[in-house]
């Protein structure tokens, strides 16, 4: 039900970005159906993301956008410079979904007062200390992807739950590990 409700939400340009956040922070009760009435909640947490997110949203579709057309471009394009323009743009691609899954992953234990801001520098932080577990949950990303364009109903049956459960078992990967300081983290 949350993924149909994900589904009407995210339509719009500005909802699709805090809908996700929503449903990230509504993912644990659903899992382990601690509370009822997770779509009251949804749509508490939708409101507490859409006034904070919203600007952040169009942003990163805007950027998705754009990262896509440009990988495709320079995929289909010839010349040396198509090689250079592809080793820039698909690791950055790579790099700016590893910080959306590692925001996913500390959403749910989020405050009520987080920024953006706040939220970006933590995700960071979570990306440099979890990079392998980050970097699996973008294959997995990336491979649903694939998945998705060749078979386009795995779309609605999946676009909002799998990046969601992808960023919970981030989140139980990031408990369970050893913890570091950020002196144990180096650039």
């Amino acid at each position: 039900m949350l993924q149909l409700v994900f589904l009407v939400l995210s339509f719009g340009i500005v909802t699709l970005f805090p809908a996700a956040f929503a449903l990230q922070r509504v993912l644990p009760d659903a899992i382990s159906q601690d509370r009822p009435s997770l779509l009251r909640r949804f749509f508490k947490e939708f409101g507490w993301a859409f006034r904070r997110f919203w600007l952040t949203g169009i942003g990163l579709y805007l950027g998705g956008l754009m990262l896509a057309f440009g990988i495709a471009f320079w995929a289909y394009s010839g010349g040396g410079v198509r090689v250079f323009a592809l080793a820039v743009l698909i690791p950055l691609t790579g790099m700016i979904l590893g910080i959306y899954l590692s925001a996913l992953a500390l959403l749910p234990e989020a405050d009520d007062d987080t920024t953006m801001k706040t939220l970006f520098r933590s995700a960071n932080l979570f990306l440099l200390r979890h990079s392998l577990p980050v970097a699996g949950g973008v294959i997995i990303l990336l491979t649903w992807f694939a998945l998705a364009s060749q078979l386009p109903t795995l779309l609605v049956v999946g676009s909002g739950l799998v990046p969601a459960l992808v960023g919970y078992w981030l989140s139980r990967v990031g408990r369970t590990g050893p913890k570091k300081s950020s002196e144990d983290v180096s650039i």
